[in-house]
């Protein structure tokens, strides 16, 4: 099996004890290539030596996370991943997005640096990796504007419901699906039923939302093997099409 994790933070602290041997325990059980979302600048460092240690399995983006959109920072962030864009090659731009989970107040902020990001990805030509968190109608009327056949990317860790998802895949996004849909009320695989999975791409997420039987642990790379497993069950697909296809989507996206 071929399984590609298409959005991991693999380089934050949570792993510095036992780094390797999470990459060693994904690649026992397929998980092959890594894909890394930024989040801001205290984090590019680890980010890209990361990518050095691993070159044939990690690969980073660039880009802003919302939650790290801070109007007294907000300008001197963008710069940085401006330069980065224009300094080397990278994947995608994301994670980028909007996040209004517990406080509106920054909105206006994190739309401006969300449309930024955007034109910067249609001007290199680069896919872009969405975090929409308590914002489906604001990421949205953002698109509206912006996708205008030249963008593509990933809703990353979609939870939204059926008719989202059908919007979502109409400015030529795949679905990002990772552990919730393994959590026994999420209403995922309700979402989901009747989307073809040329629109999913797989991912972890990790350290975060780990899927059952590992829910409220850290998460890794190597429990993608349970989203597959959901999938396998919810399409009545072997786990070993769900992989086939799953990793042709993400190469789609990525590589293309």
């Amino acid at each position: 099996m071929y399984l590609i994790d298409s959005h991991v933070h693999l380089y934050l602290t949570d792993f510095d004890s036992d780094r390797t041997a999470v990459v060693k325990r994904a690649e026992a059980v397929g998980v092959k290539r890594f894909y890394l979302p930024a989040i801001g600048s205290h984090y590019t460092e680890a980010m890209l030596r990361l990518e050095a240690e691993f070159p044939d399995r990690c690969f980073a983006m660039m880009g802003l996370h919302p939650t790290q959109v801070k109007a007294d920072t907000v300008d001197e962030e963008l710069k940085h991943v401006r330069d980065w864009l224009d300094r080397r090659p990278f994947k995608a731009v994301g994670e980028i997005g909007i996040d209004l989970h517990g406080d509106r107040s920054a909105l206006g902020i994190q739309v401006d640096a969300f449309r930024t990001q955007l034109k910067w990805a249609k001007r290199l030509d680069l896919p872009v990796v969405i975090h929409c968190r308590c914002a489906f109608d604001e990421v949205f009327s953002v698109l509206d504007r912006e996708a205008d056949g030249d963008l593509s990317g990933v809703f990353h860790c979609f939870t939204g419901d059926k008719i989202q998802a059908e919007r979502a895949i109409g400015y030529a996004m795949k679905l990002g699906i990772g552990g919730v849909l393994t959590f026994k009320n999420s209403g995922l695989d309700k979402t989901l039923a009747g989307i073809d999975i040329e629109h999913l791409v797989l991912e972890t997420d990790a350290p975060y939302l780990a899927p059952t039987p590992h829910r409220g642990k850290r998460n890794e790379p190597a429990y993608l093997k349970y989203v597959a497993k959901r999938l396998s069950e919810m399409y009545a697909l072997p786990q070993a099409e769900i992989a086939k296809r799953s990793t042709a989507n993400a190469l789609g996206v990525f590589e293309s």
